[in-house]
């Protein structure tokens, strides 16, 4: 989609409805190169990579910079026919917020620590052997803003995955960082409960949703069995914003196989916060959100 169209670039699909705007550029073409590398022939060459701009200690520079710079990580290797491939980044806006930079930079950390180990278990188990799907693993997570308030940064990320098979699979994670209180909420953490956030949405989802499917496969298949309807608990929640001032927008993404097969891709769908949405926020929330269009 455009910024103003769909949140994901990987299954891009264009709705009628404006998206929840985001500031940075989509991570389609970082997860279309790591989708090729993971099934293209290996090669021998062993090599790791981490390039100066994404090095070990680019947090602590941006940081300290005047102006916070966005980051944009780095690690692959090859090695006996088998590559290993990483990726991760975030915007300045999140450099910009020591705490935040530094939960992310762990979150990659962990990932990259949980590759390295799976990697090498691969090559140790199928050593020689040309076997792209054995010893082949591609990882890419991009944060990007959702909407930057007053005391609130919203964030969303893309995430690919392969390892092994026919395809790699996408992801979705979201997070929303309190500047006042210093610490990251998940959206949904924001409603009074599950149920409550089912309540405000679930009917504008469902109605948007099987628009979408007649739009993109000619038909509405959620009384077939296999992909009804799913809830709002089994979305990714975004919290967006038209204005700069308050949450206005909600974003409601549904990873490929939770709506609909691998090959129909993830469905995106922006609801306007109603008095109804306003009404399942916790009281300590209520401020940050209005109704929108």
């Amino acid at each position: 989609m455009t910024v103003h169209q769909m949140f994901h670039v990987k299954h891009r699909r264009t709705g009628n409805k404006p998206a929840i705007s985001r500031s940075s550029p989509r991570a389609g073409a970082v997860l279309a190169v790591l989708l090729l590398a993971g099934c293209s022939a290996p090669k021998d060459k062993a090599q790791a990579t981490a390039t100066a701009s994404t090095g070990a200690g680019s947090e602590a520079s941006a940081a300290a910079s005047a102006k916070p710079a966005a980051v944009a990580f780095a690690d692959n290797a090859e090695q006996d026919g088998g590559t290993r491939e990483f990726a991760y980044k975030w915007p300045a806006a999140v450099s910009a917020i020591p705490a935040l930079a530094e939960r992310l930079a762990a979150d990659r950390d962990k990932a990259l620590a949980e590759q390295k180990a799976d990697w090498a278990g691969a090559l140790a188990e199928f050593p020689g052997e040309d076997c792209i799907s054995c010893k082949n693993l591609s990882f890419a997570k991009e944060w990007k803003v959702v909407t930057d308030l007053p005391r609130y940064l919203s964030l969303s990320a893309d995430i690919y995955l392969y390892t092994g098979g026919a395809h790699g699979n996408s992801a979705f994670e979201t997070l929303v960082w309190d500047r006042e209180a210093g610490t990251a909420i998940k959206p949904e953490a924001m409603f009074t409960s599950e149920a409550g956030l089912q309540d405000a949405l679930g009917d504008g989802w469902c109605k948007a949703l099987k628009a979408e499917r007649i739009k993109r496969i000619g038909a509405d298949l959620s009384d077939d069995g296999f992909f009804p309807c799913p809830a709002i608990a089994d979305l990714t929640v975004l919290l967006g914003s038209s204005n700069r001032k308050a949450f206005n927008r909600i974003g409601l993404i549904a990873a490929p196989y939770v709506a609909g097969s691998y090959a129909e891709g993830p469905y995106e769908v922006t609801l306007p916060v109603t008095p109804k949405v306003i009404a399942a926020v916790k009281p300590e929330y209520k401020a940050a959100f209005a109704s929108g269009t």
